[in-house]
């Protein structure tokens, strides 16, 4: 009876020996896959603790504009007014010059309809410290009141250019619109500046002065009065505003002009190329400005009176 009862067991510890191996096998073959741990002890100096590098930044840097003129370039050679000086106190050379060019300033102003063959021209040279590299004429003829014919002529002091002339009056009146606003007179001036070749730049002042000095005006910063005795300020009242988007604009005050002082304004693009010019009356508050005895120059740009804020002002 002991034996039966013992038989039956045996089946049952079989299978629970079988499960056990299955078991045992599978859990070593887990282990396998297993990483293995270094053989060697982790050290902190063989870790890597150093910083990545920035991102980098996509804020653009502003790029400077080129000016076409310096702030305070005028301080240390401050220009009142341009010298006309008569044919007669003209160096040898400068009448030299002109004499190679009249045929050629004949010529182009019998194109214009100047009438330079009938009546007597006199002309005066006009002394033009920006433009070196040129010799400046104004031709006038005056037959009486309201008959008066005006242009001005550049010739180039070197091979590198061409003779050119600016209608201002024929017989009292303009021939095309007014020569300081002709379209006309600012391509002549743009390619007398383009002749230049200047290594330096050229003050803005003067510029200003030449160019309306070309236009048929005799500029005159400061009172007539103080002009009269040789007492001219020692600082231009002019103005130049540097646009932060480049390019410049020059104004001034001509006080010799009659029967009223006149304002002048030249805008230039960051290359020097001047774009346009206006010429009217000065306003009152202008005139009373321009006559104080001296003006203070400063060389550094002030914040602008500009709402947009695109300028800063040089006075």
């Amino acid at each position: 009876m002991k034996r039966s009862r013992i038989l039956p067991a045996v089946p049952a510890i079989a299978a629970l020996f079988l499960i056990c191996a299955i078991f045992l096998t599978c859990v070593s073959a887990e282990a396998q896959q297993l990483p293995q741990p270094s053989s060697q002890p982790d050290s902190l100096s063989n870790q890597d603790f150093s910083v990545p590098p920035p991102a980098p930044s996509r804020v653009r840097k502003a790029t400077p504009r080129p000016m076409p003129f310096l702030p305070g370039d005028e301080a240390s050679t401050p220009a009142t007014s341009l010298e006309f000086r008569p044919a007669d106190r003209m160096s040898q050379q400068d009448r030299d010059l002109v004499a190679d060019a009249e045929s050629t300033i004949g010529e182009r102003a019998r194109f214009a309809g100047l009438e330079f063959n009938q009546g007597k021209w006199s002309y005066q040279q006009v002394v033009c410290s920006a433009l070196p590299g040129h010799l400046f004429l104004q031709f006038t003829r005056n037959n009486g009141t309201g008959d008066v014919s005006v242009f001005s002529a550049s010739i180039p002091r070197t091979g590198d250019g061409q003779v050119r002339i600016i209608p201002i009056l024929r017989r009292g009146y303009s021939l095309f619109s007014p020569a300081p606003v002709n379209a006309l007179t600012i391509s002549a001036f743009n390619h007398i500046r383009e002749e230049e070749h200047a290594d330096a730049t050229p003050g803005w002042l003067a510029t200003g002065l030449c160019y309306a000095a070309l236009a048929g005006a005799h500029p005159q910063i400061g009172s007539p009065e103080e002009a009269a005795d040789q007492k001219l300020p020692t600082a231009p009242p002019g103005r130049l505003f540097i646009s932060l988007q480049g390019g410049a604009v020059i104004s001034f005050v001509d006080v010799a002009a009659k029967p009223r002082p006149m304002q002048w304004t030249m805008t230039f693009n960051d290359k020097g190329k001047l774009l346009k010019a206006t010429h009217s009356a000065a306003p009152r508050a202008a005139e009373k400005a321009i006559q104080v005895p001296t003006v203070e120059v400063r060389g550094k740009p002030v914040p602008s009176a500009d709402p947009a804020g695109k300028a800063i002002l040089i006075k």
